[in-house]
């Protein structure tokens, strides 16, 4: 049987368009679809958030290894799920105006404000950081194989990691908010961050011995912590400027 295709207008047989890949059976959008969309996209535990939250708190260097060489039918699109966690991670600081510099009133810079403007832009500031991990990645295990885009991937499921220990940890941070305790947890959930990177590391390299992997992994943050210090001295000159 004859099929044309509904988004191309080919005329194929079988199941998909053999030009565009369109499904033969499109269903009339109504609740139960977006409901079946909803629970296939992003609940089913065969695929999508629940499986890649999974592999990257059980075998995460593994995981994201096989995900670059080409198994990833059961992820979740990596960029897709750091937005979709940073946005929440954002909502909850923004909603529950978290304050992790409760002793700064007064000072020269308005914490209150940067407050707020993190907590609205919180994607985009986490996006924007993960270039410039990667630019350490590359720079300590570019002999292992990978190229710049593939190490941008497995920084961007790292970064996933640490937003979701983050929003398990939120009720925590919540009950210490506007405490000077606050900043004490802020760096402990960013030293179970570094746990969580060398981990995924030792893993994911594993061409190499975990001493090894370990040691360019804490080369690769410090390479990472100069170039976000450059570029915020930068960014906070041109601000002050204008």
């Amino acid at each position: 049987m004859e099929i044309e295709c509904k988004n191309c207008h080919q005329i194929f047989k079988g199941h998909y368009c053999n030009n565009c890949g369109q499904t033969s059976e499109t269903h009339k959008i109504n609740a139960h679809f977006l409901w079946h969309d909803i629970q296939h996209g992003l609940l089913h535990f065969d695929k999508g958030i629940p499986y890649s939250l999974k592999q990257l708190f059980t075998r995460p260097g593994h995981s994201v290894r096989e995900f670059i060489e080409g198994k990833r039918v059961h992820h979740f699109k990596p960029l897709s799920l750091v937005v979709l966690l940073a946005a929440l991670y954002g909502v909850l600081y923004h909603y529950f105006h978290i304050n992790t510099f409760p002793e700064s009133d007064g000072k020269s810079v308005n914490y209150h404000e940067f407050n707020e403007w993190m907590a609205t832009h919180y994607s985009w500031v986490i996006i924007a950081t993960i270039p410039i991990y990667t630019i350490g990645t590359y720079t300590v295990f570019r002999k292992q194989g990978y190229n710049y885009f593939e190490f941008f991937v497995l920084n961007t499921f790292k970064a996933s990691q640490r937003l979701f220990v983050q929003i398990l940890t939120f009720p925590i941070l919540l009950y210490l908010n506007g405490t000077p305790q606050i900043q004490k947890f802020s760096s402990l959930t960013y030293f179970i961050g570094l746990i969580l990177i060398f981990w995924t590391n030792i893993q994911f390299f594993n061409k190499i011995s975990k001493t090894k992997a370990f040691f360019l992994s804490i080369l690769s943050h410090m390479i990472f912590l100069i170039c976000f210090f450059i570029i915020a001295v930068i960014v906070y000159t041109v601000i002050e400027n204008y």
